[in-house]
């Protein structure tokens, strides 16, 4: 079991940077793939970016976000990243860390073991 825990969330103006962690604790984290995904009101959760077990050698990323975002990952401190670049006011929304345990870069949040809380990010025009 893991417990993951959303951290980096904020108020920012449109063309701003945030970075948002997701710290996972319990089983080794470099066993899972992990993905970030966001939801604004009204809407379906929709997947932003994912990267891959171990080494994070392969990342995938919703065509809305590619350019801007960035995935990384830091084995050593049990920790994802969502580095949030040129931000828009569409990109308003809760944005959730989840886990995977398979080697699958996933862009199904049905695919995902475990979420953390979520943390709000806004972005004003």
């Amino acid at each position: 079991q893991a417990q993951l825990v959303e951290s980096g969330g904020g108020l920012v103006q449109a063309g701003g940077s945030l970075r948002l962690s997701c710290a996972v604790s319990g089983r080794s984290f470099s066993f899972y793939t992990m993905g970030w995904f966001r939801q604004a009101p009204g809407k379906e959760r929709e997947f932003v970016a994912a990267i891959n077990r171990g080494g994070g050698s392969s990342t995938s990323y919703a065509d809305s976000v590619k350019g801007r975002f960035t995935i990384s990952r830091d084995n050593a401190k049990n920790t994802v990243y969502l580095q949030m670049n040129s931000l828009k006011p569409e990109d308003t929304a809760v944005y959730y860390c989840a886990a995977d345990q398979s080697w699958i870069v996933s862009r199904q949040y049905s695919n995902y073991d475990y979420w953390g809380q979520g943390t709000q990010v806004t972005v004003s025009s």
